[in-house]
């Protein structure tokens, strides 16, 4: 049976498995367990909102209790489940980049674009995507602060380079970065032994790496003590989570490069990528056969895709 209780992160802070793509430990929902101003930190997809509204049950929260939800971006995996989650929470309003608010809003753009991507699993993954009222949706951007309670303080950080249409989130407390996707993916035990793997997140159609390396830089600044992740959960190695992400970024656009110059498409960055980060891991005495590469699988492709989408539209622009 799939679980739903909470995991509890520090003071006030839980996390929820959204079981995106209907796989555990792939998408987490944070709640900020607070009187004046429960809040919610990403929706996940729409398959994930039962089990959004499970884990506030456990938690003794009632929905309509819900003041704010915050989602990083507005990709369907994050934001997906907005419209639907809305419905469930009468009294909350959502906080989006300014970006991001027309896409809520109308979430038709979205929609296709997801569809060219998944294509035939589009309505498996991610339907229904439903509209939020434009009365319900905030903007957040760089500078603003949302006070939750008398303590409890959140800080909005523009961080391009997954999206331009995303932030993360410095919260005062924790002295935590929900960082969307913007810090990359954390693989839960990728490396056995309970080692953590960090990689960016490329998918299409905004990656800009340069970009990514100086949010990721940006969010070093605040000295967190934690981070929390999209994709997946809190880890207190900052440091590494960081370096490794950064240390890869070249290294998967150097792969996308040289599969296009080769001619092999999206499938020859993804073979490429597979390859560089099979011979990395290796030396921790991971091989294919881990789980870490059954995850992979599922987000390489994807990776792939805004690899060579970057790469064109920079040849576009510079020839």
């Amino acid at each position: 049976m799939r679980e739903h209780t909470p995991k509890q992160l520090h003071e006030q802070l839980y996390m929820i498995d959204g079981f995106d793509l209907y796989q555990p430990e792939r998408t987490g929902i944070y709640v900020l367990r607070i009187k004046e101003a429960v809040t919610l930190i990403e929706t996940g997809p729409s398959i994930s909102v039962p089990h959004v509204l499970k884990g506030l049950a456990c938690l003794d929260i009632d929905s309509a209790d819900v003041r704010y939800i915050i989602v990083t971006h507005i990709h369907l995996d994050h934001a997906g489940g907005a419209g639907l989650l809305m419905k469930s929470c009468p009294q909350a309003e959502i906080i989006v980049h300014e970006r991001g608010q027309k896409h809520l809003i109308d979430p038709s753009r979205l929609i296709m674009g997801a569809r060219q991507v998944y294509q035939d699993a589009f309505d498996d993954l991610f339907d229904p995507v439903l509209p939020v009222e434009a009365n319900r949706v905030l903007v957040k951007g760089e500078g603003d602060v949302l006070r939750l309670g008398a303590e409890r303080k959140l800080y909005f950080i523009d961080t391009p380079g997954h999206a331009k249409h995303h932030f993360s989130i410095y919260d005062n407390v924790s002295k935590g970065v929900f960082t969307g996707d913007t810090a990359g993916v954390r693989y839960v035990d990728g490396l056995g032994e309970g080692r953590d793997f960090f990689l960016p997140s490329t998918s299409p159609n905004q990656f800009d790496p340069e970009a990514m390396i100086a949010s990721i830089e940006r969010l070093r600044s605040f000295s967190p003590q934690r981070l929390f992740f999209g994709h997946f959960g809190m880890s207190d190695e900052v440091d590494k989570a960081l370096d490794e992400v950064t240390y890869w970024i070249p290294r998967f656009v150097e792969a996308g490069v040289e599969a296009l110059q080769a001619g092999e498409g999206a499938a020859g960055i993804e073979r490429r990528l597979l390859q560089s980060i099979a011979s990395y891991v290796r030396e921790f005495g991971v091989e294919k056969e881990s789980p870490l590469f059954q995850t992979l699988t599922l987000d390489l492709p994807i990776c792939a895709l805004g690899i060579k989408d970057y790469i064109d539209k920079k040849a576009r622009k510079e020839g």
